[in-house]
Order: C-alpha cells, then sequence, then structure tokens
C-alpha cells in the first residue's frame, strides 16, 4: 500500500507494526525536514500518530502545551477543536486499543476508508486499498445516477463498492476493545449558514476581511522549503500572489498553465500580475496530444474519473512548479466563499424570476417556449444562454439549479443512457438526495445566496480539493488553499449577501480589499472559470480517439451504457452541441476508468495526437504513456 503511495512522499517512509495494528507514511519533507519522521510516537511509545497535512498555528500550540508540562499528549479527542490547518490523521493509541481519525472541517487533504472482512484500512488514495488481499476494486453500482448527473458524489460512499470517504469536519473512532468493527463516525465542526445580520459598516467588513486575509496567507508560508503560488489571472489567485509578494523579500515563484488557444488562455492576465507584483514568473502551454495522452495516468491519480479538464492542466502546472518549489499556494475555495461563480447570479434572477413568469404568461406560451429551446435552432451559444433560465426549465429547484449547471445527463434523461436492466435495478435513486440533504426543506426565508454557498461548500468544493489535491501529489509537491482557514470561510459566511454579489458581480468585499494591491484589468475582468480547449479539440483533433474509445464494444459489453445512445451523442457532439461534448467527455472518462481500476488493464494508454506539438517537456509527456498505471 505505501509504495503505491510513493509519489505522494518520495523523501522517505516509515512504519509501525504491532499486534493486529500496522501503520505505513510517506514523507514529503516540509516542515521540520530532520526531525518529522512518521510514524511518530509519545514518550512511552503507546500511541502512534500518521498525519498528512499542516497546522499553521502548530508554534501556539506548542507554547502553551510546553507550559503545561507536555510534548504530545492534552487535550484527546477535542484536540481537533484547536487545530487550524488541513489535515488528515490517524492515533493508534495502544492502551485503550483504539484508533482515532479525523479530517479537516472542509476536506482539504483526503481520508478514504473500508472494511475488508475483518479488516478495517484507511489511506489517502483509494488505489492503495487494492494492495490488500482479496479486496478488489468493483463498482458502486447505486452511485451511477449520481456520478453521471454531477460527475462526483456528494456523501460519504465512492464510486466503489465498499469504499468510503471520511466526509470534511468529522472524526471516526474504532475501539477494537469492544470488539466492534463498525467505526464510529462523529461530526465535530459545521458551518453556520443562517441569515447573517449587518453588524459593521463597509469599511470595517473590508478592514476586517483585510486583516484575516494576510494573517491567513501569512500562516500559510510556513515551511523550511521553497515555496510558490499557482497564479490564474483570476482575482482569487491574484489576490493571494499579491499579498505573498508583500509578506516576503524575494520575489515570489508564480506559476501558470495556457493554451494557445487565445480565447482559452488568461496567460496574459497571469504575466500582467506576475509583471505587477514583481514574480518570478514560470509557464507552461498546453496541446491537444499532450491533453489526450495524459489522461489515463491522471485518472489513475484521482482514482475516479476526471470531473473537469482543468485536473490535465493542474498536473502539468504541479509539474512545472516541481522543478523549484515544493509547497505552492493556490485560490480555491474564493468562488464558493465569495459568490464569484456565473451560476450564482443566473441562480438568484430564475429563483426570483420564474414565480412571476408561470403566474403572468400562458401555458400554452411557456410550452411553445420551451419546445423552441428544445429544438437547438439558431445558434449554439444563443440557446445554451437561454437553456439556462426559467424559460427552459421548470419550476423545480433540482432542474432549474443542478440540471442547468452541473448535470451531464439529468436523472430525467438517464432512462435513455442506461441499460434496461441498470434502469430496473436503479428505479428508486434519486441522483439529487444528497446534495440536496444540504439545502433547506423550510424555504430560502430570504437567504437564497448563502444556502447556496453553504451547499457547494459541501459538495461540489469537495472535488475541487481532491483534484487540487491529487493532481498535485501526482507532482509530488503540498498546494496550500488559504481561503479555506476555516477562520477566513466563518467570516465569509457571517458577511450579508450585498458584500458577495452586487451590481450583478461577485466577489464584492475581496475586491474592495485588494484595490490598491491588484491592476485594474484583473480587479474589473469577469471570471473565466479555467477554460480549456476540450471542445474545439474533442470535436477536431481528438474526435476519432474519442469515437474510438466510446464505439469500440467494451463499453457495451459491460451492459450499463445504452449503445443506441452514443452515436447519436457523438454525432450530436461533432455538430457542436456543448451539452453533448460534456456528456461525451463523461463516458470518456467513465470508460477509461473502468478498463484501469475495474478491468486492471494497465496497458491503456491514448497516443498523442499527429497534429504538430508545442516543443515542451515532449519527452516527459512521451514518458508518461509508457509509465506503468498499476504497481
Amino acid at each position: 500500500m505505501s509504495r503505491v503511495l510513493r509519489h505522494r512522499g518520495p523523501d522517505e517512509q516509515g512504519t509501525f507494526s504491532s499486534g493486529s495494528v500496522a501503520l505505513a507514511f510517506r514523507r514529503l519533507s516540509i516542515v521540520d525536514i530532520l526531525g518529522g519522521h512518521q510514524p511518530m510516537c509519545n514518550e512511552e511509545r503507546n500511541v502512534w500518530i500518521v498525519f498528512n497535512g499542516e497546522i499553521y498555528n502548530h508554534a501556539d500550540l506548542r507554547h502553551d502545551l510546553e507550559k503545561r508540562g507536555h510534548r504530545y499528549e492534552e487535550y484527546g479527542e477535542d484536540c481537533v477543536h484547536h487545530l487550524r490547518g488541513m489535515f488528515a490523521f490517524a492515533i493508534w493509541d495502544a492502551r485503550y486499543n483504539r484508533l482515532f481519525c479525523a479530517r479537516d472541517r472542509l476536506g482539504i487533504k483526503p481520508f478514504y476508508y473500508a472494511i475488508a472482512g475483518d479488516r478495517f484500512a484507511f489511506v489517502s488514495e483509494i488505489k492503495a486499498l487494492f494492495e490488500l488481499r482479496d479486496f478488489k476494486a468493483r463498482l458502486n453500482r447505486s452511485a451511477l445516477p449520481e456520478f453521471f448527473t454531477f460527475g462526483y458524489l456528494s456523501a460519504h460512499e465512492t464510486l466503489y463498492k465498499n469504499v468510503y470517504k471520511l466526509l470534511p469536519g468529522h472524526h471516526l473512532c474504532l475501539d477494537l476493545a469492544t470488539q466492534n468493527v463498525q467505526p464510529q463516525i462523529t461530526r465535530y465542526w459545521d458551518l453556520d449558514n443562517s441569515l447573517p445580520q449587518e453588524s459593521f459598516s463597509e469599511a470595517d467588513y473590508v478592514s476586517q476581511f483585510r486583516e484575516l486575509f494576510t494573517e491567513t496567507v501569512r500562516g500559510h508560508l510556513m515551511g523550511d522549503v521553497p515555496l510558490g503560488v499557482f497564479l490564474s489571472g483570476g482575482l482569487d489567485s491574484s489576490s493571494i500572489a499579491a499579498v505573498m509578494a508583500s509578506l516576503t523579500k524575494e520575489p515570489i515563484q508564480a506559476f501558470s498553465v495556457g493554451y494557445a488557444e487565445n480565447q482559452y488562455s488568461e496567460l496574459p492576465y497571469a504575466r500582467t500580475v506576475a509583471k505587477h507584483i514583481g514574480a518570478e514568473y514560470n509557464e507552461v502551454i498546453l496541446g491537444p496530444g499532450d491533453f489526450l495522452s495524459s489522461l489515463p495516468q491522471l485518472i489513475w491519480h484521482e482514482d475516479e474519473p476526471l470531473v473537469w479538464p482543468s485536473s490535465v492542466a493542474l498536473f502539468f502546472v504541479s509539474r512545472l512548479a516541481g522543478e523549484k518549489v515544493k509547497v505552492v499556494l493556490t485560490g480555491e475555495g474564493g468562488d464558493e466563499l465569495f459568490a464569484g461563480y456565473l451560476k450564482y447570479r443566473v441562480a438568484l434572477w430564475n429563483l426570483r424570476g420564474a414565480p412571476l413568469y408561470r403566474k403572468v404568461v400562458p401555458r400554452f406560451l411557456q410550452q411553445a417556449v420551451r419546445k423552441a429551446l428544445s429544438s437547438r435552432l439558431g445558434p449554439d451559444w444563443a440557446t445554451r444562454k437561454l437553456r439556462h433560465s426559467f424559460l427552459y426549465h421548470p419550476d423545480n429547484f433540482e432542474q432549474i439549479y443542478f440540471d442547468n449547471f452541473y448535470a451531464a445527463f439529468p436523472q430525467h434523461e438517464q432512462p435513455r443512457l442506461f441499460t434496461r436492466a441498470l434502469n430496473n435495478e436503479l428505479r428508486d435513486i434519486n441522483a439529487y438526495a444528497n446534495s440536496m440533504q444540504y439545502f433547506p426543506t423550510d424555504g430560502l426565508n430570504g437567504n437564497a445566496l448563502n444556502q447556496l454557498l453553504y451547499m457547494d461548500i459541501k459538495t461540489y468544493l469537495l472535488e475541487l480539493l481532491m483534484k487540487q489535491d491529487q493532481m498535485s501529489m501526482a507532482a509530488s509537491i503540498e498546494s496550500r488553499v488559504p481561503f479555506l482557514d476555516h477562520k477566513l470561510v466563518e467570516f465569509a459566511a457571517s458577511l450579508p449577501a450585498r458584500y458577495k454579489l452586487r451590481f450583478s458581480s461577485g466577489k464584492y468585499l475581496l475586491r474592495e480589499a485588494m484595490a490598491r494591491q491588484l491592476p485594474p484589468e484583473v480587479l474589473q475582468r469577469n471570471k473565466k472559470g479555467f477554460p480549456t480547449p476540450i471542445r474545439p479539440w474533442l470535436r477536431n483533433q481528438l474526435f476519432e480517439q474519442l469515437k474510438a474509445i466510446l464505439t469500440d464494444g467494451r463499453m457495451a459489453e459491460r451492459g450499463l451504457i445504452e449503445s443506441s445512445y452514443v452515436q447519436p451523442l457523438l454525432n450530436a457532439h461533432r455538430q457542436g452541441s456543448s451539452s453533448a461534448t460534456e456528456a461525451c467527455w463523461r463516458l470518456l472518462n467513465f470508460e477509461l476508468w473502468c478498463r484501469i481500476f475495474l478491468d486492471r488493464d494497465s496497458g491503456v494508454a491514448l497516443a498523442p495526437s499527429t497534429d504538430a506539438q508545442p516543443a515542451f517537456y515532449k519527452s516527459d509527456v512521451a514518458a508518461l504513456s509508457e509509465t506503468p498505471l498499476l504497481s
């Protein structure tokens, strides 16, 4: 299991074994390089820990503990309430035959577990579980409706049968003294998403945020190795880079990724910010061949089908950063805290406008408008925008929000996607149920924006953080997310909505706080959302490879996807339907994941495109497809 996770910690390995317990650790040396060996024990060698992550307030905790005469133990299970940082850890207490595990409040660091027969096992990446004797990767078929809708699962289940994730803000206890093999899981933290009250002036809110944000970024600079920043040119990463630059004497290292297709590349903005703050700037350009040939390895690293094409870009910029630094700060989380996505503005407009539209416009006219938008007459960009409105979606939250912005295959379309046998098996499963548990059943009560943000922090953000962790760790670097310091998250949740969304623009407070530190073209630009040229690539240079994978017969043999559904989908994708492209991307990644993990086909590799390739990393890209996928 340790060997499979070598990329997460190539600097050192350690093990501990005693009786029925074995712990293994792979170390990426960042803090206390000479002394931080793991597994680590107390003075009596009867309490052992394996720990992944960073505790940014460790110096303050150390001072207080030493005053009490301690080096290790003090707070017991309450320790989690004292920790400020990102973490996943397990403590074996041999005195009481007890295992205690915990995951940080926002889920920045991963923690997966399985009960295999009479064995309990936990890991940072799922693939290591399949090194257990007689424990194979099996499809969790009941998860398919939610997976094909969202691309990820929002509760504790995974796409693998009998493999689970410990949810953020939870801890787990396994008491072997009681012979109870079922872990006891408890939530120790949650975010208050009640309606905020305006307690301060705008100037006070800006000042408080600026002070807290600077403190948080300063804390995230902790380490004994070189640090850098992922710089997309967007407001979130640019804000972190600007504050980093103000806190360090030497120029910071900034790393960016982009594409030759200018309309999809944010590199000009990243270069502008780097120049503005005096950073040492590094960038990498991706082409379609690099993109496709890396998919099998990156699916192996994520353990799941890739949800977003940006995972590929994130891996390549992580590998670029790994040439110069061991730690990077990233802007993940800013959109979910301060309502940066367009979907929030559109959702609020839909939720407010739909009732009036249904009341005033005759039903036959509503049906005529919906039919016209369904026919896809007119340019794709126009119908796509109108199909995001209440003109197209019925007055149903799941459809007007989830199907509108998340779903590659909305649940009402899945009977055509799945085979008859699978449809019968999944008939009673609600694809939206796991996400809806984070949404109020008693209505929005004037707090719609914060309810949407809360739900995304509990669901959508968790998948983004998994991608961030797995893709950076694939390149053996650590990524840190200052926006998700829990003190900053709690502050953002306490803000009235008008300090997030104002005049149809998100992140109002962040823009005001950074007004003196960033160039106007970055402060005023709209979010692009890490765009990728996946649509033109899959329609042109990569279409034949896509078609071959989806129609070579292997997917049909699984008895999950209805074969007659695939060719019309490919045709619609080739003709320019953006929703069909997203559906093809979901199927492509699912099929590759099946081949790698369920079939254990270590020969899965996609040949690079024959089109002209950029010169960067050419030899390294070739090596990607030659790397064994399974140990």
